[in-house]
Order: C-alpha cells, then sequence, then structure tokens
C-alpha cells in the first residue's frame, strides 16, 4: 500500500487560556494522497491556521502527530513548501534572489540554481522581473514570487495559508487559474487554506470542512467536477451550498 505524502494522525492542541485550558484541535486525523489538492475550510475559530502552523512543523501538536512521506514532521524542512498570505519576502533581494534562497541554503551550484530560477520565474508568469525589488511589484506579482520561491526547492508538499487573501478578486481569480496550471504541470501534492468556500470549490480534489469548540474535522467533500471549473455550473452551486451549509451547522 502506497504511503501517503500527509498523514495527520490524532492531532489535538490545547493553549493555557485566560479562564483555563483551550482545547483548539481535537481528535483531527486526515490523509492526502500525492498529487492531490485538498482544501481546509471552516469557520473563524476552528483552528485552520493552527493545524497548518503544526502541519508545517511551526509549533507541536498537543498529542497526535503529522507525517510526511512516512516521516514525523519534527520542524521545518526542505519537503515542505510554505505560501502565507503575507508575502514575506525579504525586500534587499531581487525577485531572482528572493526565488534562489532556499537554493543557496541547500548548496546547489550557481550555474544549476540560475537556470532553476529562470524556469520557475517563466512557470509563475514573471519572465522579465528578476532583476527587479519586490517594492515595485503589485501585491500579485509579489504572492507568484512567494511562490516561486516555496516550489524553487522541489517539496513533496506546498502548504498554502490563504495565500490570496490580501488582493483584489480579478487578480484573485487570475492566480487560482495560474495556480492550477502549476499544479498541473508539476504534480505538486498541495494543502490549502481558506474560508473562501467558492475558492475551495473551484480549486480542490477534496475539500475538508472543519467545525469549531473545539476544532475538529466535520465531513470531507470529494469535487467531482472537470475542469476548469465554473461559479454558474449547477453542480458548482450545489457543492458550494453543501459546503456552506456544513460550515454554518
Amino acid at each position: 500500500m502506497t504511503e501517503p505524502r500527509v498523514r495527520v494522525d490524532d492531532v489535538s492542541k490545547r493553549f493555557e487560556g485566560r479562564n483555563g485550558p483551550v482545547t483548539a484541535l481535537d481528535g483531527v486525523s486526515f490523509e492526502v494522497s500525492d498529487g492531490e489538492f485538498v482544501c481546509l475550510v471552516g469557520p473563524s475559530g476552528c483552528g485552520k491556521t493552527t493545524l497548518f502552523r503544526i502541519i508545517a512543523g511551526l509549533e507541536p501538536a498537543t498529542s497526535g502527530a503529522v507525517y510526511l512521506d512516512g516521516d514525523k514532521v519534527e520542524g521545518p524542512g526542505p519537503d515542505l513548501g510554505l505560501v502565507f498570505q503575507e508575502y514575506h519576502l525579504f525586500p534587499w533581494r531581487t525577485v531572482a534572489g528572493n526565488v534562489a534562497f532556499g537554493l543557496e541554503r541547500q548548496d546547489v551550484s550557481a550555474s544549476e540554481r540560475e537556470d532553476r530560477v529562470q524556469h520557475l520565474l517563466d512557470l509563475v508568469g514573471l519572465e522579465g522581473f528578476a532583476d527587479t525589488y519586490p517594492r515595485d511589484l503589485s501585491g500579485g506579482m509579489k504572492q507568484r514570487v512567494a511562490l516561486a520561491r516555496a516550489l524553487a526547492v522541489d517539496p513533496g508538499l506546498l502548504l498554502m495559508d490563504e495565500p490570496f487573501g490580501a488582493v483584489d478578486a480579478q487578480t484573485k481569480k487570475m492566480l487560482q487559474s495560474e495556480l492550477l496550471d502549476i499544479w498541473q504541470e508539476t504534480g505538486k501534492t498541495i494543502l490549502f487554506v481558506t474560508h473562501d468556500v467558492e475558492e475551495a470549490v473551484k480549486l480542490a480534489d477534496r475539500v475538508i470542512v472543519m467545525a469549531k469548540e473545539p476544532g475538529r474535522i466535520h465531513e470531507i467533500v470529494d469535487v467531482d467536477i472537470e475542469r476548469p471549473r465554473s461559479r454558474a455550473d449547477e453542480a458548482f452551486g450545489t457543492y458550494y451550498q453543501r459546503i456552506l451549509d456544513l460550515i454554518e451547522s
């Protein structure tokens, strides 16, 4: 049996609150297969970002564990590519310099690094911007740089936490389509956190719907619609309403 790319095994997280312990996550378990695109949605306060941080190795679970290709996640590693809503670009580095950062830490040769950076800039639609600094980029372009940087080290899993939440609606729609193109070209496994149900239905193979108090899996919905998907399609609307009802129930 093939090991899933990601396995979240009975993960719980408790914090010490002002009035005693608070359970942010309670017994969360799911798997993501290699090459799958999975979205995580849920009401505010359901622990989506906390779960993201645990999967990324940025903070520990109170109990349970996360496994990537069968290996327990103990902290951030090169097999995880992270993209956040905030771009976290280095303002003193050019676009190419930002994308190359992880490759420099892996001691990739200069010529190979240059070839890979150029390929990634072409992939995310930033050819011609290698020498540009972040201050001269739009929000959508900055997020493309962040995506290229995450892909540079060829991670097994791309983790994305509301990556298009800070851009306007038109740019968001464009970035969603570009991300699907990149996913289909690279075959990456993507776990994508969003509060936008329409975005989840547009992008995902499966949508994991979380409930809160405490944060837990409510239901996992398989989205069986051919891509590209349109909000105008009846099936799209049916999935949209089903997931929205789950979130609000």
